[in-house]
């Protein structure tokens, strides 16, 4: 029976954030139904572009190019977020440690991989906006 206590404690600090979690989103919502304004006003069911008014349908289809041109960017970005956790612990390795040149080689595979997948998409003409 203790050691069920004792197991049951290393997830209290979790059930507590995860209270505090739901009672905060429970009260945000609430609060802004009840304080927040509230109109049924024909304008505000608008589409809205930038401070102008819509011209046309709201249907009209995009260049697959913007698509492409959207997801090279999350890739190039997912590679940064990738670029910081092994920066840190390639800071953590001791000099002349032997795991330093297995992070160095996969660091450099990784950015070699990403900066050929940015030439191919150059050749494939990706980024011409023509």
């Amino acid at each position: 029976m203790y050691v069920l206590a004792v197991q049951l404690d290393l997830y209290l600090p979790v059930l507590v954030i995860l209270l505090m979690a739901a009672i905060f989103a429970t009260v945000n919502i609430v609060a802004s139904h009840l304080i927040g304004p509230s109109s049924d006003a024909p304008v505000k069911g608008l589409a809205y572009e930038s401070g102008m008014n819509p011209i046309g349908s709201t249907r009209r289809r995009f260049n697959v190019r913007f698509y492409v041109l959207a997801m090279t960017f999350l890739v190039f970005d997912v590679e940064i977020i990738f670029l910081y956790p092994w920066a840190v612990a390639f800071t953590q390795l001791g000099p002349r440690s032997p795991e330093g040149l297995l992070f160095l080689g996969r660091i450099i595979f990784f950015i070699a991989m990403s900066v050929v997948a940015y030439v191919y998409a150059w050749k494939k003409g990706v980024f011409r906006w023509d």
